[in-house]
């Protein structure tokens, strides 16, 4: 049995070749890409909310800034106001000091105006008087208004039994006198007069102008269309103003036997009477400043300027050279004397009395 088996033919043994496993490797790769794919939006994701905080961020510090900046000027601003507050506080504690001294001066002033008698009051008034005398007649040159002033100082002080305002009013009397002398100027009555020449220039018309008038016009004895006695100009004539039209815009003849006056257009018409306007308006003003040659040389001015550009022959024009040569004459600002030596001897007198009320002793 043995030797069957040995002669038995050898078993033929099934080998199959051997395969490795490769699935495993591309599990991983998978894995790796997709960890690798999870990290990069993961770092994105981790890159937005970074780029957004930074963000939030950089507006936090602005507004951080701005509420600094807005404080910061709200604190500046209460400091202004607090600074102000002061001041005025300040400034009404001097107003009420002030006024606490004005109470107390009033307060002193009555109590002193109690001890007053009726020839103080008398003389206080008369100062009064001089000073507006003073003011009228140096500052506004009325010489009635000084003159009435001083008259009414005379009258208070003879009411007053002082004897000591004897040598005020010897002084008085020669102002008086002095005012009395120097004839008064009516400076309403010259500005009113004025006043109507201005309106006189303004009426004026361009008729009043030097045209025809003027030296130099050549005129001719028959009529605008240069007709005869039949009504029909002749050949002759018609001729004759050929000749004399072409011969004026070659030659201009000019008498020079009297003073040639311009001949003014309706534009230079109207600068003559705002020219005369002018002067007349700055006689008005010397009249008021009580200014001499300020008047004289206005009105002078003016007379040259309606003899040179208007017809004397008009009425209107002879009217207005006759004004204006009569205002001429007058004169503004008169001499005037020094009415002030009565006001000092008064001050002086009131000084006096002041001195010996305090020392008890009145007169």
């Amino acid at each position: 049995m043995t030797e069957t088996t040995k002669q038995l033919p050898a078993p033929i043994t099934d080998e199959t070749p051997f395969r490795h496993k490769v699935w495993p490797a591309w599990v991983i790769a998978i894995i790796a890409l997709v960890s690798v794919a999870a990290l990069a939006v993961w770092n994105w994701q981790q890159w937005n909310s970074q780029q957004t905080t930074m963000q939030t961020l950089n507006s936090l510090q602005e507004d951080t800034a701005k509420l600094e900046s807005l404080y910061g000027n709200r604190g500046n601003q209460q400091g202004q106001r607090l600074q102000s507050l002061e001041d005025k506080l300040s400034s009404q504690r001097d107003m009420i000091a002030t006024q606490q001294r004005q109470i107390d001066h009033n307060a002193r002033e009555l109590l002193e105006a109690g001890n007053r008698t009726r020839t103080d009051w008398l003389l206080a008034e008369a100062e009064y008087l001089l000073r507006i005398a003073n003011q009228r007649l140096l500052i506004e040159k009325d010489i009635g208004g000084a003159l009435s002033a001083l008259k009414s100082a005379d009258e208070v002080l003879t009411e007053s039994d002082d004897i000591g305002v004897y040598p005020v009013r010897q002084q008085l009397a020669r102002e008086i006198l002095a005012l009395k002398g120097i004839s008064s100027v009516d400076r309403t009555g010259l500005y009113l007069t004025l006043e109507a020449a201005i309106d006189g220039v303004h009426q004026l018309t361009d008729q009043a102008l030097i045209s025809e008038q003027a030296p130099g016009f050549v005129g001719s004895a028959l009529s605008e269309d240069g007709s005869g006695p039949g009504g029909e100009p002749s050949v002759l004539f018609k001729a004759w103003e050929k000749f004399k039209s072409t011969l004026m815009q070659v030659v201009v003849v000019r008498r020079m036997d009297e003073s040639v006056k311009p001949l003014l257009s309706p534009d230079q018409s109207a600068y003559a009477r705002l020219n005369l306007q002018l002067m007349l308006e700055e006689a008005e003003m010397a009249v008021l400043r009580g200014n001499q040659p300020l008047y004289k040389r206005a009105l002078a001015k003016a007379n040259a300027a309606v003899e040179d550009w208007y017809d004397g022959s008009n009425p209107r024009v002879n009217a207005l050279a006759k004004t204006l040569t009569e205002l001429s004459s007058r004169n503004v600002a008169p001499d005037l004397p020094d009415i002030s030596k009565s006001l000092d001897l008064l001050k002086e007198r009131l000084a006096g009395r002041s001195g010996k009320g305090n020392g008890g002793d009145d007169s």
